[in-house]
């Protein structure tokens, strides 16, 4: 397990930087199940640059993040494309046309099968790259994972403000 400070195991929250400054809004104290009130949640596209996403944490075993791309498209991650039996990654793996290759599934040290734009905060300094090792971790639950990747962004702080326990 991880040493950053504990999140609550489900959650929504819209982080948006509309100047120098992070913000993050809670949007449910529970993991919202209707993907077009995220998809709301992240308002008109080309409003902010880098736009502001929205990250939902399920039941501590997934985490999926919107973000609207060039053209107003909306991007998206999840951190296990495996967990369809829970009804928002179902929904959002289908939206999004996110593949799903299960053939070797578990056979190596990863926890899960990311899908979608790893890419999706490369606009603020954390690259596919450096973001796979956080999402492949065995030994990090998804609130965790959201918690190393906003130490590494630097929202840290207001995301615990928000969803501390």
């Amino acid at each position: 397990m991880s040493d950053a400070p504990e999140l609550r195991p489900s959650f929504a929250v819209r982080v948006s930087r509309p100047d120098a400054r992070w913000q993050v809004e809670l949007l449910a104290s529970d993991a919202a199940d209707e993907l077009p009130a995220l998809e709301h949640a992240l308002g008109e596209p080309g409003t902010e640059w880098p736009g502001p996403f929205v990250v939902v944490v399920d039941s501590r075993l997934y985490f999926v993040v919107l973000r609207h791309g060039p053209g107003g498209m909306v991007r998206a991650l999840i951190s296990d494309a495996t967990m369809q039996e829970w009804l928002l990654a179902a929904e959002v793996v289908e939206r999004y046309g996110i593949a799903v290759d299960t053939d070797g599934a578990f056979d190596d040290d990863e926890s899960g099968w990311p899908g979608g734009d790893l890419d999706v905060f490369a606009d603020d300094g954390l690259p596919a790259d450096q973001l796979r090792p956080i999402v492949t971790a065995d030994d990090l639950w998804a609130d965790e994972m959201v918690a190393r990747i906003a130490a590494r962004l630097g929202f840290a702080d207001e995301l615990h403000a928000v969803v501390a326990p």
